[in-house]
């Protein structure tokens, strides 16, 4: 446990001249922090299309979640390309949310994942009105007493 705490600290000890490896990271991994930091984005109500979000909800309700739902990423040696599918909430500029998204899954595959990102597509494709989009209730009227 302590040794996990010095490495999230960035305090890792140098390796030794000798040491050599491969680290392969994988397409699964890397589209989890991308989706990770596209829903820290103001104005991102959710990941993926129509489709993709009713498949997440059974998902869900059998145990299971894909938390890079939405998200599609090709890893390649050095470089990284991201598509990400979402739904924006109704009052926030689809362009700044988009760019917003952007910018944070850049930094994030960037950083975390130690690939350069050469391009991040962000496909909108619906909006969220509360109110309008949320389930309706399955309670009928009942009707006025005269």
């Amino acid at each position: 446990m302590e040794h996990e705490q010095e490495v999230r600290q960035g305090s890792i000890a140098p390796l030794p001249d000798s040491a050599t490896g491969r680290t392969t990271i994988s397409e699964t991994a890397a589209a989890k922090i991308a989706a990770i930091a596209a829903r820290k984005v103001p104005g991102v109500y959710a990941l993926g299309s129509g489709t993709g979000r009713a498949l997440g909800a059974l998902r869900d309700v059998v145990g299971g979640s894909d938390l890079a739902q939405g998200v599609h990423v090709e890893v390649g040696e050095v470089q990284a390309a991201v598509d990400i599918n979402l739904v924006a909430e109704y009052g926030y500029p689809l362009t700044a949310v988009a760019d917003q998204v952007r910018a944070a899954v850049f930094t994030a595959v960037g950083e975390l994942v130690g690939l350069r990102v050469i391009e991040v597509n962000v496909e909108i494709n619906d909006v969220h009105v509360p109110g309008l989009n949320d389930p309706k209730s399955t309670d009928k009227p009942r009707p006025a007493a005269s």
